[in-house]
């Protein structure tokens, strides 16, 4: 099948099967789990995955072609788009076979829901100094700690969990990556209300949770390598949007800010442009990174570039759209409410900004790095976060 007829086919699918809306009578988790598996069984989740572990084994071409069928549908899919962009990515690419076999194609059938459990109170920027223990006990290892800013935690069933094995040696040499069953009696989840009442985040705790050794990811003590490959998926999926579904429904996109302000204005017509051309520029960069990726190039670091180029462009966006609708934008209920209220996130999720500059200085431009005095010394004798 041609590129044509395969976005075209995709097209009607998407017109058949993408709900209108949340049914009222229904569980919208449920509904959203069948969603992924209609998607999955019709060949379009996981279109560029192995098909050895589930996926469809098809190109970057096919997956540009879905996501252009997608644009105009609002997807039902943001509880799985931590596990398709992140934590599935990296299974594939560091876990076992066993670990593939298990766990890859439930997550593109939506049958089971991931979440990313990195971030703590005392480790945001700074990852590499967290405090989430995991002590050997035989064939498991049992993890007490806590994490924090996580997102869709409340409806997941695993998560990738990266904690501290080691306080013998530096902070980023300590550290090992589990896959944590988020049923287990001693995790808790509580989520994290913000000043509009939404809770789009949530904190979790450990106590005594048992880990099978087989749920490790990568060797013991080489979990930062495992993270940076996270890291980067996780980059390239925010910046490319993935699993967000389309975006007809923003109110702050061209499309909707052209059918809704004054286009005959001069300057009005000036910004437009400027964001078309931002945005332009973010989905070819996007291509670029995705056919080196085809081509066997790994992105490294451009990947952090390419997720501050979307924070920098969301943030102009938000501010355009607000200032083009005017100061009745920022009341409860207006359309830009939500989007006004979760643009600031996207320059803090991911990474930070300034680590993503300090990043592409350092790997990309070939910069002096930051000094790092703790470089060198065993994380046991570091006051970091909130350790004593």
């Amino acid at each position: 099948m041609n590129l044509a007829d395969y976005q075209r086919a995709a097209e009607e699918w998407l017109q058949r099967n993408v709900p209108a809306g949340e049914r009222a009578d229904g569980d919208p988790i449920a509904q959203a789990r069948d969603f992924m598996a209609r998607l999955y069984d019709a060949g379009y989740s996981g279109i560029t995955w192995p098909a050895r572990w589930g996926g469809q084994g098809l190109t970057q071409q096919e997956e540009r072609a879905f996501a252009a069928a997608a644009r105009d549908f609002t997807l039902p899919t943001y509880m799985f788009s931590i596990g398709l962009g992140m934590t599935g990515p990296t299974l594939v690419d560091r876990g076992t076979d066993a670990q593939r076999e298990r766990f890859v194609r439930p997550l593109l059938r939506g049958e089971e829901i991931w979440c990313q459990l990195f971030s703590e109170p005392g480790a945001g920027s700074d990852v590499a100094s967290l405090q989430t223990r995991a002590e050997r006990d035989g064939d498991d290892w049992i993890v007490n700690g806590q994490k924090v800013w996580t997102s869709v935690a409340q409806y997941a069933d695993w998560g990738l969990l990266l904690a501290r094995t080691n306080v013998d040696v530096p902070k980023h040499k300590g550290l090992t990556m589990f896959v944590v069953d988020m049923h287990h009696p001693g995790v808790t989840v509580r989520p994290l209300k913000d000043m509009s009442g939404r809770s789009n985040f949530n904190e979790i705790f450990f106590d005594d949770v048992h880990i099978p050794d087989e749920h490790r990811v990568g060797e013991v003590d080489d979990g930062w390598s495992v993270a940076v490959t996270t890291l980067l998926h996780e980059r390239l999926s925010i910046s490319a949007g993935v699993g967000m579904g389309g975006g007809k429904d923003n109110p702050a996109s061209l499309e909707a800010l052209r059918r809704t302000v004054d286009t005959s204005d001069p300057l009005v017509r000036d910004e437009l442009v400027e964001l078309h051309i931002r945005s332009r520029a973010l989905a070819l960069f996007n291509r670029r990174l995705a056919q080196e990726t085809e081509a066997g190039l790994f992105p490294g670091a451009r990947g952090s570039a390419a997720k501050l180029l979307l924070a920098e462009l969301t943030m102009f966006q938000s501010d355009l759209a607000t200032r083009l609708a005017g100061p009745e934008s920022v009341v409860d209920g207006h359309p830009l409410g939500t989007t006004l209220a979760t643009a600031p996130g996207l320059a803090l999720g991911g990474g930070t900004n300034e680590i993503m500059r300090n990043i592409v200085g350092d790997r990309v431009l070939n910069l002096p790095p930051e000094p790092r005095m703790d470089k060198t010394v065993p994380f046991k004798d570091l006051k970091v976060g909130t350790q004593a």
